[in-house]
């Protein structure tokens, strides 16, 4: 597992993070939610060893997590930003084409997007990022400012390693209510 120090999260360690929180939201019976797999393409393998040598990933991979809290499909991606300043070219359109659908079931949908400059977590609501994602469609901006933000959806990590995302997520559903 990755280690805590000073300078915040690095690499995969947001990730680690989240498979550390989700398997603690799982054991107090709060939420199922599981990593999907990013989907690769084996180029070489090595037989005499039996493992993947060289591969690529394929493009079509939908979020990071999927599952339920208390009965409610979620399904979320998880981004790290490294700048006051998130690019929507770190996010495909068919992973915002996947979380229209997944809305449209009922189920929620968001991002959490790390900003390691700052060491501070941001739950996006999938409407939210609907609204970037059109303006940049539209001609406007193509990133988002950290000043864009609703200050209310920040998170700090809990106990040095667990997202804190069930707050965040309680306040979408009032929300939407």
């Amino acid at each position: 597992m990755g280690t805590w120090n000073s300078r915040g999260l690095r690499g995969s360690t947001l990730e680690e993070f989240l498979n550390r929180t989700n398997e603690k939201y799982l054991e107090q019976g709060l939420a199922l939610i599981q990593k999907i797999p990013t989907p690769i393409t084996p180029v070489q393998i090595d037989k005499e060893h039996r493992h993947i040598t060289l591969a690529y990933f394929d493009q079509r991979s939908t979020v990071d997590y999927i599952g339920a809290v208390q009965g409610i499909p979620v399904c979320f991606d998880a981004k790290e930003c490294n700048t006051d300043t998130f690019p929507l070219q770190n996010i495909h359109e068919h992973q915002v084409n996947f979380m229209g659908e997944f809305e449209k079931q009922d189920g929620i949908a968001f991002l959490i997007i790390y900003y390691s400059a700052r060491n501070t977590l941001y739950y996006m609501k999938y409407d939210e990022l609907l609204q970037f994602w059109n303006r940049a469609k539209d001609g406007g901006r193509k990133s988002i400012r950290y000043e864009e933000l609703n200050p209310n959806y920040f998170m700090q990590l809990k106990n040095g390693c667990y997202v804190p995302f069930l707050d965040a997520l309680q306040m979408d559903l009032e929300e939407r209510d």
